[in-house]
């Protein structure tokens, strides 16, 4: 079932030339299992927590904690966002069962997109201009924390999980 347009799982309307939007945001990406596309700047002015996931991966079982913290962070401004890839060989053949793990098997609610590179020069938008920033992802599962101006504040790797003591410190540094 659909969340109501504007409700917290849906990306707010993007707002009026006021919010300025940081130009590798700005690309239209399809959302898994959908005909719709999200943009991100239609979060612009909102801090972000983008993660390259998977579905056949050791660390799959994050989905869990990055959807609580979903949860507990979304009402004071934070969008986690999903961006699955099969850079690492370990994400679903099938859209669908990428979005069955996601969403059924995780109960994931956070903005989830197609699987798209995430790595090297077919990386999207999106992650190159993080590792211009800091590096590309070396595994899956690696968290950047982007300012609402598009700055990347820090990155976590695999094995810095979403309930982690460090993660939670820089979020709340940055809400």
């Amino acid at each position: 079932t659909a969340a109501a347009p504007g409700s917290p799982a849906q990306p707010a309307t993007r707002s009026p030339a006021s919010t300025a939007c940081p130009g590798f945001l700005d690309h239209d990406f399809k959302r898994l299992r959908s005909s719709e596309t999200l943009n991100l700047c239609s979060f612009a002015g909102r801090p972000m927590l983008i993660v390259n996931t998977a579905s056949h991966c050791g660390f799959t079982g994050q989905f869990e904690g990055l959807e609580a913290l979903h949860q507990k962070y979304r009402a004071r401004g934070l969008v986690v966002v999903g961006f699955p890839s099969d850079d690492f060989h370990q994400e679903a053949n099938d859209e669908a069962e990428t979005a069955e793990v996601c969403f059924v098997n995780y109960g994931v609610k956070f903005p989830m997109l197609a699987p798209t590179p995430v790595r090297g020069r077919d990386a999207n938008p999106v992650f190159r201009e993080l590792a211009r920033q800091t590096r590309e992802p070396s595994w899956n599962f690696n968290k950047y924390l982007v300012a609402a101006d598009g700055r990347v504040v820090a990155q976590f790797g695999s094995t810095t999980g979403p309930d982690s003591q460090a993660l939670a410190n820089a979020i709340e540094k940055l809400l």
